[in-house]
């Protein structure tokens, strides 16, 4: 071959190979869940809460799940279901985790989420969990202890924001009152709430001002899945981790 005709065979194949770049098809995110660790930094002392403080004040143990916006297990201004209640008055974990296995039986939650208690507050505790684009949403829960029925969580929390997964979220967490006891003090004996009140933020008594108990630090990686499309209809998937 000349060296004319190398040189036009070249060309032409490197316009061929610049089309094919130009043209293929862009990557595009299929899927994605993240992997992510709660943290509970529990403040409440007797410098912070000085009103009647308790002896041996400690939190039980998180419990809670990822679920969809179809699914409620607590919320203020909501009654307390019977989980969110033993929980509030015992901090027995059973019947809310057998809440949560009811969702992710009726597909509308995912996993439960559970991790340890702060045996001495103030003190932390933190917990792993995935989740992904069908459940979202984080509930998360510790009885105040002891109390009558006082706890800390959060509800329907969202980690999946502008199209993509939170790096970090930091959430006060005030008292709440579970609505299911008429005790006043941390210390007081069973008085049974009939009929039951609503969830509500306490910030009266022993709660001065409604002072933060503590925080929830949500920390997550995501895991993006990406693919490309061809014209006959298959496609090539990777994965990406993002930090």
């Amino acid at each position: 071959m000349s060296t004319r005709r190398l040189a036009t065979f070249a060309c032409c194949l490197l316009s061929v190979t610049i089309y094919s770049i130009a043209t293929a098809p862009m990557a595009a995110a299929m899927d994605s869940s993240a992997q992510c660790t709660a943290t509970f930094d529990a403040i409440w002392s007797a410098g912070t809460h000085p009103t009647e403080f308790p002896p041996n004040a400690h939190f039980s143990g998180l419990i809670g799940g990822t679920h969809g916006d179809q699914v409620v297990f607590w919320e203020p201004a909501g009654l307390a279901t019977p989980g969110i209640k033993l929980m509030a008055e015992t901090g027995a974990k059973s019947l809310l985790q057998g809440e949560v296995d009811d969702a992710i039986n009726a597909g509308t939650a995912a996993a439960v989420v559970s991790g340890g208690s702060i045996a001495v507050s103030p003190g932390s505790v933190a917990v792993d969990f995935d989740i992904d684009l069908d459940f979202p949403l984080l509930t998360l829960v510790s009885m105040i202890a002891p109390s009558p029925d006082w706890f800390v969580g959060v509800h329907g929390l969202g980690l999946f924001e502008d199209g993509q997964w939170i790096d970090q979220i930091v959430v006060d967490l005030p008292p709440y009152d579970a609505g299911t006891d008429s005790g006043i003090t941390f210390l007081s004996g069973d008085a049974p709430t009939v009929p039951p009140e609503p969830i509500e933020q306490i910030s009266g008594h022993p709660f001065i001002g409604g002072t933060s108990m503590g925080t929830f630090t949500i920390d997550c990686t995501s895991s993006l899945i990406f693919a490309d499309g061809f014209g006959d209809g298959t496609t090539s998937a990777w994965s990406a981790t993002v930090q």
